[in-house]
């Protein structure tokens, strides 16, 4: 994941960094979870967001 704030292109959206505090607000706004749930599901299922989003509508 880039570090640099203007390049979101699609590889961006396609993972998740759970060590950039930007991304941690972002994704814990647009799935509805906590940064404890988040950081929980990426360690399950790893960084894909397609795949924590999948994880996270089973449980």
């Amino acid at each position: 994941m880039s570090d640099n704030l203007q390049n979101s292109g699609a590889q961006d959206r396609a993972r998740i960094n759970v060590h950039e505090e930007w991304e941690v607000r972002h994704w814990t706004e647009a799935l509805g979870v906590s940064k404890e749930e988040l950081e929980r599901a990426v360690k399950q299922v790893g960084t894909s967001a397609d795949a924590v989003r999948e994880h996270l509508k089973r449980h």
